[in-house]
């Protein structure tokens, strides 16, 4: 079977991710994204936050352009941090965009350059990169992930949470070797087995070199300690059905549809119907 259809959770995984975690990761409208360097590999997050401020509403406008004019004004440090996270935020929570959501969540940890910043912001980034399929955005993401979990090692070379994040960075780049990262959250996870964020991902690593019953074994154990974990729930029901235990990939791929629809209660939403039929139909075709 092709890795294509191997991995056709991923796809799954991202949605879920874009649901109930981060929203809209995308410009407003359908125009060419000038952040975007067509013919280069360069994203430029400046120019893409201006592309973005065109489609907002004159309020909205004003509310952000006072916010950056306090920090161009010369605002101390702590001010400046400050200021980053509230233009981070309403980015986020008022327009729903998180491509600048990250960008500024990055220049606040820069600046205030503490091991919980620079992991946060980098875990972010990771996070989103795994939803964009745009190369030269995506490739930023990377850099920026993998960037700043070096900024909190070089601070703490102990810090477990960043050698994984990092780890998992590498595992996904598609510019380092997947071993490489699978060795660094193979050492924390020897180290402290209760560490889960570790588990997942030596789980999808599992899951990308096919060996179906490692990657069992490690989103079963996720799932037990977080049982409300969508993206493991659905791993496990793939690395199921790719084993041939069509039984079991019934049982977990119904668990997802469940979780997912009362995820979405929680936050007073309701799931995409394309998402539904698409588990339904791999829930018929196991019959």
């Amino acid at each position: 079977m092709k890795k294509q259809q191997i991995l056709l959770a991923a796809a799954g995984l991202a949605l879920v991710s874009s649901l109930y975690l981060f929203g809209n990761t995308t410009a407003p409208g359908k125009k060419a994204q000038p952040g975007v360097q067509t013919q280069a590999t360069t994203f430029h997050f400046d120019e893409f936050v201006s592309f973005s401020k065109k489609n907002l509403t004159p309020a909205q406008s004003e509310y952000i352009a006072g916010l950056e004019n306090s920090v161009i004004r010369g605002a101390v440090k702590d001010q400046q941090i400050k200021v980053y996270h509230q233009l981070a935020h309403y980015w986020k929570d008022s327009l729903n965009q998180n491509i600048p959501y990250i960008g500024y969540l990055s220049k606040a940890a820069r600046l205030e350059n503490s091991e919980k910043s620079l992991t946060f912001a980098a875990r972010n980034f990771f996070e989103v990169s795994r939803e964009i399929t745009e190369p030269t955005i995506k490739n930023w993401m990377t850099e920026e992930a993998e960037a700043l979990y070096n900024s909190a090692l070089t601070i703490n070379p102990a810090n477990d949470s960043a050698k994984v994040g990092l780890g998992a960075v590498i595992l996904f780049s598609g510019t380092h070797s997947p071993m490489e990262g699978i060795k660094m959250i193979r050492e924390v996870a020897e180290k402290d087995s209760a560490f889960m964020y570790a588990q997942f991902m030596l789980g999808y690593g599992a899951v990308v070199s096919q060996q179906w019953d490692k990657a069992i074994e490690r989103f079963s154990k996720v799932i037990d300690k977080e049982p409300e974990n969508a993206e493991a729930v659905l791993l496990l029901a793939e690395a199921y059905e790719q084993k041939g235990d069509s039984a079991n990939a019934r049982i977990w791929y119904k668990k997802e549809k469940e979780m997912l629809v009362m995820l979405a209660k929680k936050r007073n939403e309701k799931v995409p119907e394309e998402f539904i039929k698409a588990l339904d139909e791999r829930i018929n075709s196991l019959k």
